[in-house]
């Protein structure tokens, strides 16, 4: 997950008065100070992240780990991390309470013994940190897998009212030629494998859901291979199952399909295509029938467009949690913080 590289200094992007993404999380902080939890605490790229963030004043970094390591970690790669809370397991006095209050959201599927263990690793505790009001948003990853991070969400934090899973979706971001900005959205690319027609209703929301938290209007197009009919076969039966059910929810966004990216993207094929879509030629969030196609599509976009993928940026909890790839870098942490904690 190559976030922001050298080539592009993503803070400023912007000009002729646009704000650039980032710059609106910033400012959404800067009026809502929040507290974020890192389960990876004596992780240097995290330290280094909590540093300038704690030095930037609108978000309050929290580190879980043992002092001493936690410290030791820091003086061996020379991050600052003074004045930066430092939170340990072992000898936190709310840890029973933890406990019982995993044991009662657990109810028949973990008994004490068990909830009691998992609490003694970082990932657990730092959900149920969230979970019960001792942070805002939780920024995990850097050590820990994707399914590390977001298990205990899904089993302590658990989906909003109406959701049934989670669902992610990358920005796709690149300077535009006027200046600004040029950004899309595709989903989902990291969670859902191959998600049922129910689920591809949910991975629209959710992202056109987080589109519009980073400032776009979703114009949603449901991807397939076909185009209006044009094809046959289950892939294509599971898009236009999940359009038409998608429509029947009466969504506060266009949305249409199933529809071929050059047809969702493209005004003149949109023409030949689907002459009579709302959102053929002019979508600009994409949502693809597996992740197969998802993981693809994003990282074409990267190393053939120039986008910057932005991600994954997960939606469908009661809290913020993220999760990091394992192989980022210090600015990477620094701005999936801010990101964010910045969606609660």
């Amino acid at each position: 997950m190559k976030l922001f590289p050298d080539r592009i200094n993503f803070i400023n992007m912007c000009s002729k008065g646009r704000i650039c993404m980032l710059e609106k999380m910033i400012d959404i902080l800067k009026k809502n100070p929040r507290r974020i939890v890192f389960p990876e605490g004596t992780d240097a790229r995290i330290q280094s992240a909590a540093s300038r963030l704690k030095k930037d004043g609108y978000l309050t970094p929290v580190l879980i780990g043992n002092p001493d390591q936690v410290k030791a970690a820091a003086a061996k790669s020379g991050a600052d991390i003074s004045g930066i809370e430092i939170v340990d397991i072992a000898t936190f006095p709310e840890f029973e309470k933890m406990v019982s209050t995993m044991v009662e959201l657990r109810h028949g599927k973990m008994d004490e013994a068990t909830c009691r263990a998992n609490l003694q690793k970082s990932n657990y505790f730092g959900t149920m940190y969230v979970k019960m009001g001792y942070a805002d948003a939780l920024l995990g990853g850097a050590t820990y897998s994707t399914a590390d991070t977001v298990r205990p969400a899904l089993q302590l934090v658990k989906c909003k009212p109406g959701h049934k899973i989670v669902t992610s979706c990358f920005l796709l971001v690149r300077p535009a030629k006027d200046g600004g900005e040029e950004m899309y959205a595709i989903g989902d690319c990291a969670i859902n494998i191959d998600p049922t027609d129910d689920e591809l209703v949910e991975i629209a929301q959710g992202t056109a859901e987080t589109a519009r938290t980073f400032g776009m209007e979703p114009r949603v197009a449901m991807l397939s291979y076909s185009s209006k009919g044009s094809g046959k076969g289950d892939s294509v039966d599971k898009v236009r199952s999940a359009t038409e059910k998608l429509l029947a929810t009466n969504p506060d966004f266009p949305a249409d399909g199933e529809l071929q990216f050059d047809c969702a993207f493209v005004p003149e094929v949109a023409a030949l295509k689907a002459p009579d879509s709302a959102v053929a030629g002019k979508a600009n969030v994409f949502i693809v029938p597996d992740i197969n196609a998802g993981n693809i599509a994003y990282k074409m976009a990267q190393r053939f467009g120039g986008f910057e993928a932005i991600g994954p940026i997960m939606a469908g909890l009661n809290a913020p949690i993220n999760d990091l790839s394992r192989g980022c870098n210090a600015e990477e942490v620094y701005k999936m913080a801010i990101i964010t904690a910045a969606l609660k």
